[in-house]
């Protein structure tokens, strides 16, 4: 999972302390490794501390071999197929690799007879628990002892791993760990998913870039942390005494809409929401003019100048009372999870983990991220070229 948004902030983590670090990837016919590609090392260079290998946790062989020739002190698997709403379109897959692909580290490492040298972290999921009230602990959380009900493909083969690596802890000796992370986002978040999708969108609607964004259920609650604070909590895991699992989470819960309009406000922008259901939408109420311009670089027009009217607007800015969100029922998940909120009083306290981010920050470090993305859009249309049309 190096070339994921964890991976890259882990392998930054690890490389700062002195690792020598190995990652796996899959091939591909594109590139695929844009969040690590600034780590990147010539292997000629010798003192080459990071290396990529070809690889895939489909293949026992292939996984087998890498532990065996690079005969690692840590594993961090973080390689999944991680969109909820993906795994109910391709279930057997994610079981293959959520799933079995725990299973194929775990017996590589028990047969090549590193039990004793090699520590394992696993990365787990909220989605576990599927939301059910009744499981939250006394103080409406989810914790380490907080019963399972998975609602989904993903959580039913993450729930695999998370036994797997339990029972092979308690049969081999083995100091494998899970980290049961709440929603962790960053602006390397994958671009499909809810959080990323929204702070692409916003930051593409300020630069005249997108008319609007269609969301699913804008009442889903979940718990955001920034993924920085977790591969930390991830790391410090592995360096416990005793090998335990672990909740990753801010102990805060907030509405899809919430975040809607915090990544507005940072452009600048106010909007308000009218309609309920399906017929939910988002309008534009106010702009701030200077923090806009201060956002995007863009002088925003003042008064009388075309943009103090609806759509459309002539020079493609965003316009007081724009519709700028819609929902679609088809981002609705089969069966919901309405509310996840986790509890890490157990990290705080026994391993002394404290988050640096809060909401407020992570998005703010998300929309600076995807303005900057978006602008180069914006300049390669103004000066006449073709742009990528991409789509969730």
């Amino acid at each position: 999972g190096i070339t994921g948004q964890d991976g890259s902030y882990l392998a930054e983590l690890l490389l700062e302390k002195g690792y020598m670090v190995h990652g796996i990837k899959r091939r591909s016919s594109l590139f695929n490794t844009d969040r690590v590609d600034h780590l990147y090392q010539d292997p000629h260079d010798p003192n080459q501390r990071f290396k990529l290998h070809y690889g895939d946790l489909t293949d026992a062989m292939n996984l087998t071999r890498i532990i065996q020739e690079t005969q690692p002190d840590e594993i961090y698997n973080l390689g999944a197929m991680s969109h909820v709403a993906v795994s109910f379109d391709t279930p057997e897959y994610v079981g293959n690799v959520d799933g079995l692909g725990t299973l194929r580290i775990l017996e590589a490492v028990r047969i090549l007879g590193l039990e004793k040298k090699t520590r394992i972290y696993q990365a787990s999921t909220s989605e576990l628990y599927g939301g059910m009230s009744e499981n939250k602990n006394e103080r409406g959380f989810y914790d380490e002892l907080s019963p399972f009900y998975p609602r989904s493909p993903y959580g039913v083969a993450k729930i695999y791993g998370f036994w797997i690596t339990k029972n092979y802890r308690e049969a081999y000796n083995m100091f494998a760990c899970n980290g049961i992370l709440f929603n962790h986002e960053s602006p390397r978040r994958g671009e499909t998913f809810v959080t990323r999708k929204i702070t692409r969108a916003v930051a593409k609607i300020a630069l005249g870039l997108q008319e609007k964004v269609f969301l699913g259920n804008l009442e889903a609650k979940r718990d955001w942390g920034h993924a920085k604070d977790y591969v930390r909590m991830m790391w410090m895991i592995l360096q416990a005494e005793q090998p335990e699992d672990w909740v990753i989470a801010t102990g805060v819960t907030t509405k899809v809409r919430e975040f809607v309009r915090l990544a507005f406000s940072e452009v600048g922008i106010e909007v308000e929401f009218k309609g309920e259901g399906v017929d939910e939408k988002a309008y534009v109420k106010a702009i701030d003019q200077e923090k806009y311009s201060e956002a995007t670089g863009l002088r925003y027009p003042k008064p009388g100048e075309g943009n103090n009217e609806k759509r459309p607007a002539k020079n493609g800015l965003p316009a007081i009372g724009q519709e700028v969100l819609s929902v679609d029922p088809s981002y609705f998940r089969p069966t919901e999870v309405d509310l996840l909120i986790g509890d890490p009083t157990k990290a705080k306290e026994e391993l002394g983990w404290v988050p640096e981010y809060d909401l407020a920050s992570l998005v703010k470090d998300m929309m600076q991220g995807d303005v900057l993305l978006m602008k180069k859009d914006a300049f390669l249309l103004k000066a006449g070229h073709e742009i990528l049309k991409q789509a969730e």
